[in-house]
């Protein structure tokens, strides 16, 4: 779809060529974050619906999808629903604002997976497989590319939300023992959240070798990444959520060096062998985390598979192509 128009409601300016509305949401409460938030996006009711083709949001039970599908009606407008979800039974469609959301959401005319978990988990709530089609991320390999020379240093690399349930304190004890082996291996923890105090305090000890970075753009996060040896994390689910796919793990193996992390949720579908998905225990990440250290060759080689199949699979110029012919191939039944 070249000659797509794209306009986003979105409270930060996004990247690439678009047209941009500056938009706040409204939030009674602040317990949940992401798609889980009870939030109504503000100025949606200004646009007119004769002006689009299509309306998209995050997430089946988003209160905006819900607000996107009233939107909507009556008028020619298509929804696409973009969705990572992969829990099998998600908690918060039992409660009524977010019920409401999903079952609005039945009528949208596609439903965009971004992992194929969600796949699995449309068709088991109900959802119709006609209207279903995968996508999976892209990254942009230009930006997220290799060092000339990959670093001989042992640098890990943590690039996440500094919150529970991306495992900051996780990687900061696992760590501690990598030192216990090779007490020159350094941990750069690039990220904002809850834990950043933990991390500051990590850091504040010269004899720790943690660094924190703060928050990088991309191409900050990107000199990050190849200029270090191993990236890690390690995240764990919560009572709403369980990793789905991890955008950090791909933007790392594009700029080619090894992961390490808990497994969790479905981030098998983007960590494969032989990167390193371990148990949630401090001393299976250490131990992981030793052997790249330990071997500088072991992690060429598979750093290097990491960028082939990057440039393979998930090239975000390919993968791009891939979404917009899933919205025209649903444009093209209609018309049948």
């Amino acid at each position: 779809m070249p000659d797509t128009d794209v306009t986003a409601l979105a409270a930060q300016e996004p990247v690439g060529e678009l047209t941009w509305i500056p938009s706040t949401y409204r939030r009674p409460v602040k317990r949940f974050v992401e798609a889980g938030a009870l939030a109504w996006v503000d100025g949606l009711a200004e646009q007119q619906p004769a002006a689009y083709d299509w309306v998209t949001t995050l997430e089946l039970c988003s209160l905006v999808t819900g607000q996107a599908s009233r939107w909507r009606r009556g008028s020619r407008v298509r929804q696409a629903v973009l969705t990572w979800e992969n829990l099998p039974r998600q908690p918060l469609y039992r409660i009524p604002p977010y019920k409401q959301a999903l079952d609005s959401a039945r009528d949208a005319d596609l439903f965009l997976c971004i992992v194929d978990a969600a796949r699995e988990h449309l068709i088991n709530n109900g959802f119709p497989d006609h209207r279903i089609r995968v996508v999976k991320p892209g990254v942009d390999t230009s930006v997220f590319t290799p060092a000339d020379t990959p670093t001989e240093d042992p640098v890990v690399v943590f690039c996440s939300p500094l919150a529970p349930n991306k495992g900051i304190d996780r990687v900061l004890e696992a760590m501690r023992l990598v030192r216990r082996q090779i007490p020159e291996a350094q941990l750069v923890v690039a990220g904002n959240g809850p834990l950043r105090g933990l991390v500051e305090r990590a850091a504040a000890d010269r004899r720790g070798g943690v660094r924190l970075a703060g928050q990088l753009d991309a191409h900050g996060v990107a000199a990050l990444l190849a200029n270090a040896a191993v990236f890690c994390t390690a995240p764990r689910p919560t009572w709403k959520w369980t990793e789905q796919f991890g955008l950090a793990y791909i933007e790392a193996q594009a700029c080619g060096i090894p992961v390490v992390t808990t497994r969790c949720g479905t981030n098998d579908e983007a960590v494969h062998p032989p990167n390193a998905l371990v148990d949630d225990d401090v001393e299976a990440l250490a131990e992981a985390l030793v052997t790249y250290l330990a071997d500088r060759e072991l992690r060429v080689r598979v750093g290097a598979a990491n960028r082939a199949r990057m440039l393979a699979e998930h090239d975000l110029t390919v993968q791009c192509a891939r979404m917009g012919a899933a919205f025209a191939d649903i444009e093209a039944q209609g018309a049948r």
